[in-house]
């Protein structure tokens, strides 16, 4: 397939329905619309990592902007099958750049949800680099689709995407 340039919507394939799985909203996390990725993320049992990271980075108001975005969000499942210590490296202010440029290859401008399906051959992060997508976003599955937000979606992941500089 051709590689699609991102426009402010892009579609994509999405592991998890296509293996069957049902979307869900993360655990204790309400399923509405009226919060910011962010605000979603913070309640939930499942993105303590995440969050952490977001805010080590100074990414808060980005998650909390107007959007749409499509967060491609690892679990604390996924951040744990890291090496030992590659979080905790992280998230010291030195390695700043480094992890803002990790969780931006986990961000795609647009709100891209599984009811617009479209078989690509990859998307654009909003740090540039390619996200290849086949039925799996890079090498990660889509554990829960579709958790709605305020300004965007949420597909979590179980692997934690790697650009190729880190």
């Amino acid at each position: 397939m051709q590689l699609r340039t991102i426009t402010p919507f892009v579609l994509f394939l999405c592991a998890g329905l296509l293996l069957g799985a049902t979307p869900t909203a993360p655990s204790e996390a309400p399923a509405t619309s009226e919060q910011s990725i962010l605000e979603i993320a913070q309640q939930s049992d499942d993105f303590h990592t995440l969050v952490a990271a977001v805010k080590a980075a100074g990414l808060e108001h980005t998650l909390q902007g107007d959007g749409p975005y499509t967060l491609f969000a690892p679990t604390d499942e996924a951040f744990d099958k890291l090496p030992d210590g590659t979080v905790d490296r992280l998230l010291q202010p030195e390695n700043r750049d480094q992890l803002r440029s990790l969780l931006t290859y986990h961000v795609v401008a647009g709100e891209i949800t599984s009811e617009n399906l479209l078989a690509a051959s990859g998307i654009f992060s909003a740090s540039g680099k390619r996200l290849p997508l086949s039925l799996r976003v890079g090498n990660a599955n889509v554990v829960q689709a579709d958790i709605e937000a305020q300004n965007g979606v949420i597909h979590a992941i179980d692997t934690v995407l790697m650009p190729e500089a880190l």
